[in-house]
């Protein structure tokens, strides 16, 4: 991966971790949740995490542009005609948060072309964060108290015998059940937000198919680090999940660790 100008990956763990406290604090005093125009929630705590990750960004690289999900909720998208550009998504996993689950992350991707390059995935209720840079790996590590443990590198594992799948908590549609049946996926972990592409890249599971529409703010970092710990995301073409899209919207997809045993059949995209 060539250098983005002014960035580095290990500036932006400590904005990171004050976006995710800053989300626990809310969570402790009680969320209230309002309704975007597309009828998904937002609360304070995405707003307040999403300041504090741009005005880092903005710090570190001036020239870059950010596309980030409440910006973009409220009409401001920068040009990105350039060759790089950031993705955040300061909370993915807003329903889980709100409903008071720890399956909520906060996201920082570079995208160099259509490839996301460099991501960071916290999940602060769970203390875990996850980094990755394309061509020289990925590693996690626990979170204390604020203050980061050792770093343990991550490798997607070889699949043998029937995959593991991952799928989300609240968007499994009849389409992807149908993919996964057919797959012959045996046991399947349900886990929400960008957690998914984090227990790929962390070998503990095989596959994550999705038939329905997400955003490239949704995906951008945990694909990063799926990418850098030996994955890949794929569309329902056969072909790598690009990014720059119209509207930074995404099609169905599927994200894998080993294939040796994995048929990465197409599903037809419901768009549900």
């Amino acid at each position: 991966m060539a250098e983005a100008d002014g960035f580095d990956i290990e500036r932006m763990i400590e904005p990171v971790l004050a976006a995710g406290a800053r989300t626990l604090v809310h969570r402790a005093a009680g969320v209230v949740a309002d309704t975007k125009a597309d009828a998904s929630p937002v609360t304070v705590a995405d707003r307040e995490a999403e300041a504090i990750l741009l005005a880092a960004l903005a710090a570190q690289c001036p020239d870059i542009p950010v596309v980030a999900e409440e910006e973009a909720a409220a009409g401001r998208v920068p040009d990105v005609g350039g060759r790089w550009f950031f993705l955040v998504d300061p909370l993915d996993g807003t329903k889980e948060y709100v409903g008071g689950g720890t399956d909520f992350t906060v996201n920082v991707a570079l995208i160099d072309g259509e490839a996301p390059v460099a991501g960071i995935v916290y999940a602060p209720a769970r203390g875990q964060l996850w980094c990755g840079t394309v061509g020289r790996g990925a590693w996690a590590t626990e979170v204390v108290d604020g203050a980061v443990g050792a770093r343990a590198p991550l490798k997607v594992r070889d699949c043998a015998g029937a995959p593991v799948a991952v799928a989300s908590k609240s968007h499994c549609t009849p389409a992807t059940e149908a993919w996964l049946a057919a797959s012959g996926c045996g046991a399947r972990v349900s886990v929400g937000s960008s957690l998914k592409f984090a227990l790929i890249a962390a070998g503990e599971a095989d596959v994550y198919p999705r038939a329905g529409p997400t955003m490239e703010w949704d995906t951008a970092a945990g694909d990063a680090i799926l990418r850098a710990a030996g994955g890949r995301t794929l569309c329902l073409d056969g072909q790598p999940l690009t990014y720059r899209k119209a509207r930074y919207f995404n099609p169905g997809f599927v994200a894998s660790g080993g294939h040796a045993c994995l048929p990465l059949r197409p599903f037809v995209d419901d768009g549900k």
